[in-house]
């Protein structure tokens, strides 16, 4: 009896204490949650002290408004944009939008551009990609004219796809398909360079076919890194917007933005340009929200 008491005291005593530790100052979620709040409040006071400090700059008219209208000129601009208004003061002509469509609608008309333009260029790529990677003798035969492509600005061959195609939607979708092309074969390329040899040769010790290591083991090894040169594709094909819309791109933002320019409506030119930063911002967004719901592992591993 005595034995057995001993015994019971010896596995109390030796049992290990296991503490609460409360977390650090920067660790936890309740300080990440936190901070994202904190993130947003700066960037609200900075937008509001930009803002401040541009309407205080008009104000005193340090700078003609020609150059830098008010912030209240521009929001006029933009709402006139979205709506219907007389011609003139007095006149029963009513004009709706601008260009005779709606800002919204210039909007929408572009990004449809683009989303042909860069559906195209994602399937090809992506094929290409993975033609490349896969045949040597290939890869640098073709890898020169990829990179020429890349380097070259898109008002250098404009002219020549306006000659091929016309100053219709092609010669748009074609100049958005070659921006957004080069990043992709690229970023394709070096993921799946990058897929890990010894995970491809315990695939094929453990029986895997052909398709099954392309669609098990490289495909999902590589797609961080396509995804990520999707994501580059799309700023630039969004930077090449307004470039693609110089001839003949209304509806277009990126004309809109360049004719009211010429016309020296800094307003509405002013509107044109922060609508096409929103769009990028919020398609950057998109694309990282889509990013990480099909790449959950990155990061993490």
């Amino acid at each position: 009896m005595t034995a057995a008491i001993g015994i019971e005291r010896a596995k109390t005593w030796t049992r290990p204490v296991t503490r609460r530790v409360a977390p650090g100052p920067n660790q936890g979620p309740e300080v990440i949650r936190r901070r994202i709040p904190v993130n947003r409040l700066q960037a609200l006071i900075s937008l509001v002290g930009f803002v401040a400090v541009w309407w205080a700059v008009t104000a005193t008219k340090l700078i003609n408004p020609l150059y830098l209208p008010s912030p209240g000129a521009v929001w006029n601009a933009f709402i006139k944009a979205n709506t219907c208004n007389p011609i003139a003061a007095g006149s029963t002509r009513i004009v709706c939008g601008v260009q005779q469509y709606f800002l919204w609608q210039h909007l929408l008309m572009s990004l449809e551009r683009i989303g042909v333009g860069l559906g195209f260029a994602i399937v090809a790529g992506v094929l290409v990609g993975f033609l490349l990677s896969s045949v040597a003798w290939l890869s640098r035969v073709v890898m020169p004219y990829i990179n020429f492509v890349r380097a070259l600005p898109p008002l250098g061959y404009i002219g020549l796809l306006i000659v091929w195609f016309g100053i219709g939607d092609t010669t748009k979708i074609w100049l958005l398909f070659l921006a957004a092309f080069p990043p992709i074969v690229l970023a394709t390329i070096d993921g799946i360079k990058g897929v890990s040899k010894d995970r491809i040769n315990s695939a094929l010790s453990l029986g895997s076919s052909r398709l099954q290591l392309l669609s098990l083991v490289v495909l999902p090894s590589a797609l961080p890194s396509v995804l990520n040169g999707i994501r580059l594709a799309v700023g630039f094909a969004w930077t090449t917007v307004v470039a693609a819309e110089l001839n003949n791109g209304i509806p277009g933002i990126g004309a809109l933005a360049y004719l009211s320019g010429t016309e020296m409506n800094t307003p509405l030119t002013i509107a044109c340009i922060i609508v096409i930063g929103i769009a990028a911002l919020v398609l950057d967004g998109i694309l990282q929200l889509v990013i990480h719901a099909l790449t959950p592992w990155v990061g993490k591993e």
